[in-house]
């Protein structure tokens, strides 16, 4: 009579195993991570010119005057306080708010305006009693002007950056993820306009957070494929509707031909 004979693993064999398993999640996690985010970055990017193509119909409306990132002569209680509820009639659905991959939401609320994660400028927002003038010569502080701003082609709208990727997260945590400030980074004495705002593929409202007020930090996020060395990339909407990915580290240096600071 033949007998069957099943020869068990040893714990070393299963060590060996575990082990082997080990190394190779360890080796492939990083490729998927970065496909996926590849991934999401060819949808943001697909996003952004959805987003950019919305602009240019509500300025076909506007004659020509953008959305405030900020209406601050509306009360608090207004959806129309903040620029998604002017855009969302343009725009194909309210996803096209949301960055992929992140874990933001459209705002339905002012008190939302935290958890977003595609910022607007908010050289663009309008405070009509309070505001900064244009022609002020120190903007550095500035979170919002008196007028509305607009562009003709003598500004070269072309290079004028209006949208692009940021931290989302909550508003009593400081962020304010529905739009960045482009007067909180490094000035640039001889092209005061390219002088970038903060920008990192790092959360850096959770890093300065604890020693900055919120306007002051309001920071770009280079959300795909990021390092923590700000080689991550965004999205960059500019002011005649064409989007463009730039790295963190890109948007940070010298003469990139951007204008941030438009006023």
């Amino acid at each position: 009579m033949l007998r069957s004979f099943r020869r068990a693993f040893t714990i070393i064999e299963l060590l060996i195993v575990i082990t082997i398993i080990l190394v190779l999640a360890a080796v492939l996690f990083p490729v998927f991570k970065s496909a996926k985010e590849s991934a999401y970055k060819g949808v943001a990017l697909t996003q952004a010119q959805e987003l950019g193509k919305a602009l240019m119909l509500y300025l076909q409306d506007s004659n020509g005057k953008y959305l405030p990132a900020t209406n601050y002569g509306l009360p608090d209680s207004s959806p129309a306080k903040i620029w998604p509820d002017g855009l969302k009639g343009y725009a194909k659905s309210k996803q096209l708010f949301v960055a992929p991959g992140s874990e933001g939401i459209y705002p339905e609320s002012f008190s939302d305006r935290g958890m977003m994660t595609i910022g607007y400028s908010s050289a663009t927002s309008i405070d009509k009693t309070q505001g900064c003038n244009d022609d002020q010569a120190d903007q550095s502080g500035c979170i919002s002007f008196n007028s509305v701003a607009s562009f003709d082609k003598g500004d070269k709208p072309a290079a004028i950056a209006l949208f692009a990727l940021t931290p989302g997260g909550p508003t009593d945590e400081k962020y304010r993820g529905y739009e960045f400030n482009p007067y909180n980074g490094v000035p640039q004495p001889d092209r005061l306009d390219e002088s970038a705002p903060l920008a990192s593929d790092r959360d850096l409202v959770k890093e300065l957070g604890p020693v900055l007020p919120a306007p002051a930090i309001e920071p770009i996020l280079g959300r795909y494929v990021s390092t923590g060395h700000d080689t991550g990339e965004t999205f960059v909407i500019f002011a005649d509707g064409h989007a463009k990915v730039f790295s963190a580290a890109q948007i940070s240096g010298a003469h990139t031909g951007i204008v941030w600071r438009f006023r």
